[in-house]
């Protein structure tokens, strides 16, 4: 689990663009912190984790490896923009089943 987590942490730190150091300052950690997460040399405490999964909007169970799902926060959108991700939704599994 301890890898799964420190792989998971890593791609979602890669994938926003963002350094080590600037994840730090976000957690309010050390940058040697972050890096011990990301080599599985220790794992993020539960309050840390709550805390990746909220800055990076992904589940707790995404961050420790246990759920491969991730999920999109819709709070904020229109009833239009809603509209426009469903249809895109559609879109995709439409795709998907032809094929």
């Amino acid at each position: 689990m301890i890898i799964k987590t420190a792989d998971r942490i890593k791609e979602l730190r890669q994938n926003r663009n963002i350094s080590q150091s600037d994840l730090a300052r976000a957690m309010f950690v050390t940058r040697s912190s972050v890096n011990a997460w990301e080599m599985g040399i220790s794992i993020p405490s539960t309050e840390k984790i709550m805390e990746l999964a909220s800055f990076f909007h992904v589940t707790t169970d995404y961050i420790m490896g246990q759920d491969d799902r991730k999920l999109i926060d819709v709070s904020l959108l229109s009833a239009e923009e809603l509209n426009i991700i469903h249809r895109l939704l559609f879109y995709f599994d439409n795709i998907r089943n032809k094929q």
